[in-house]
C-alpha cells in the first residue's frame, strides 16, 4: 500500500540516488538527434515535418517517465527572437528608470533583472511582436503533449548579468512555491499531481555558453516522490551542485522541462552576456497559474493585428489565441453562463476565435468580452 502522507524527516539522499540510476535510452527517443547528459535534443526544423501526435507522445514520455526535460533546438526564429528581446530590454530599461527593479524567487535581489508579467506586458507594448512570438506552432505542441488542450500560458523574463549569482536548487511551482510544513499536509497523491499541472519552458534570447550560467538540472529526479519536502535540505542541494548537468543555448532553442525536476539558474562567469531567457511557466486549464493575466486587456490590443494576421495561411491564429484568451470555461456563474447546446458555456477563446471567423468590428469584441465577463460574476442573492 502506498504512503498516504509524506514526511520531510523520510526525504533520504539514498532514495533520490536509487531514482536517479535510470538513463534514457536512446530507443525510446527515435525523434531526437541525440541524448547529451540524459537530455533528449530535437531539432525543430525535423520534428515540425514528422507525425505531430507521435511527437507529442515521445515528449509526454521523456517529460514523465523519462529525464523529465527536453530541449528543442531552433525552435524559434531570430528575427522573431530579436524582436521580443528589444521589447523586453526596454521593459528592463523602464523598471530601472521607475526604480521598481523586480527581484527573483530564489536568488538574491538586486543583482540581475526580471520582467514580471511579461506576456501581457508584451501584448500590450508590441501587439504584433508577441503575435509572431507566440503563434510558434513548437510551443503549443509541448504544452498540448503535457497538459492537453485550454492550457494558459505567462512569462516572465529573467536577464542573469556578467558576475549574476544564480539560483538554488528548487522544485516550481504549485508544490514548490510551498514551505516544508504546508507541503506536507498535502497527501502523496497531491505531490504527484502537482507536476502534471504545469509545463516548464525557457526560450533562449542569446547564445548561452556554459559560463553564462544557463540553466542547471538534475535529470530524472522529478521521480523522486519526496522531492517537494527533500530540496532544502542540504545533502539534496551539495548532492545537485555536485552532479547537476548543464547545456549550452544558442539564441531560439527552447527548453522544456518537468517543474519537479530539480533545477536552478547557473551563475554568469562571462564578461559581457547579459543572459536573458524567457521563462514560460504554462498551466492545466484545470490548475491555477501564479500570475494574474488581464486577458480581455490582452485580447482587445491584439485583435486588430489578428484580423490582420489572420489572412497569412503561415500564421497560426489558434496558438496566439491560446497563448492570449482564457481557454477554459470554468468557474463561471451558471445563473448567467449557461451551458446551452453542450456541457460547457462559451470560453474566452471561443470568443475570440468568432469574433475572427466572422470579422466583428473591434468594438463589437470589446462589448462581447465585458458580457462575458459580467455573465461569469456572481449574481445578487
Amino acid at each position: 500500500m502506498s504512503k498516504v502522507w509524506l514526511h520531510p524527516e523520510d526525504a533520504r539522499l539514498a532514495d533520490l540516488l536509487t531514482v536517479l540510476k535510470e538513463e534514457a535510452d536512446p530507443a525510446d527517443y527515435p525523434y531526437a538527434e541525440r541524448i547529451e547528459q540524459q537530455v533528449p535534443q530535437y531539432d525543430a526544423a525535423r520534428i515540425r515535418t514528422e507525425d505531430p501526435r507521435a511527437v507529442q507522445a515521445e515528449f509526454a514520455t521523456a517529460l514523465g517517465e523519462g529525464p523529465g526535460i527536453i530541449v528543442l533546438k531552433g525552435a524559434f526564429g531570430n528575427e522573431v527572437v530579436d524582436a521580443a528581446t528589444d521589447e523586453f530590454a526596454g521593459m528592463i530599461a523602464d523598471q530601472h528608470k521607475a526604480g521598481t527593479a523586480a527581484g527573483d524567487h530564489f536568488a538574491k535581489p538586486g543583482a540581475n533583472d526580471r520582467v514580471w508579467n511579461a506576456l501581457e506586458k508584451l501584448a500590450i507594448r508590441a501587439p504584433e511582436v508577441f503575435a509572431a512570438y507566440y503563434s510558434n506552432d513548437l510551443l503549443a505542441l509541448v504544452a498540448k503533449a503535457w497538459l492537453g488542450p485550454a492550457y494558459q500560458v505567462t512569462s516572465q523574463v529573467n536577464v542573469v548579468n556578467p558576475g549574476g549569482e544564480g539560483q538554488t536548487v528548487h522544485r516550481d511551482y504549485h508544490l514548490g512555491f510551498q514551505s516544508n510544513e504546508v507541503a506536507a499536509l498535502y497527501p502523496a497523491h497531491v505531490h504527484r499531481l502537482s507536476s502534471v499541472l504545469t509545463l516548464q519552458g525557457a526560450v533562449a534570447h542569446c547564445d548561452m555558453p556554459v559560463e553564462s550560467g544557463p540553466t542547471l538540472y538534475l535529470p530524472h529526479s522529478h521521480k523522486y516522490e519526496l522531492g517537494y519536502l527533500a530540496w532544502r535540505q542540504p545533502e539534496f542541494g551539495e548532492h545537485f551542485v555536485a552532479n547537476h548537468v548543464q547545456l549550452p543555448l544558442e539564441q531560439g532553442d527552447a527548453v522544456f522541462f518537468n517543474p519537479a525536476l530539480f533545477h536552478a539558474a547557473g551563475s554568469n562567469h562571462s564578461h559581457a552576456i547579459k543572459r536573458m531567457a524567457n521563462l514560460l511557466q504554462i498551466s492545466s486549464a484545470f490548475g491555477r497559474a501564479m500570475e494574474s493575466v488581464d486577458r480581455v486587456r490582452m485580447a482587445v490590443r491584439l485583435y486588430p493585428v489578428l484580423r490582420a494576421f489572420g489572412q497569412d495561411d503561415a500564421f497560426d491564429l489558434d496558438n496566439v489565441i491560446a497563448a492570449t484568451a482564457e481557454g477554459y470555461a470554468f468557474p463561471t456563474n451558471l445563473d448567467r453562463d449557461q451551458p446551452i447546446g453542450g456541457l460547457a458555456p462559451q470560453t474566452q477563446a471561443d470568443l475570440l476565435r468568432q469574433a475572427l471567423d466572422e470579422d466583428w468590428p473591434a468594438d463589437r469584441l470589446e462589448h462581447a468580452l465585458d458580457q462575458h465577463a459580467v455573465r461569469r460574476r456572481t449574481a445578487d442573492i
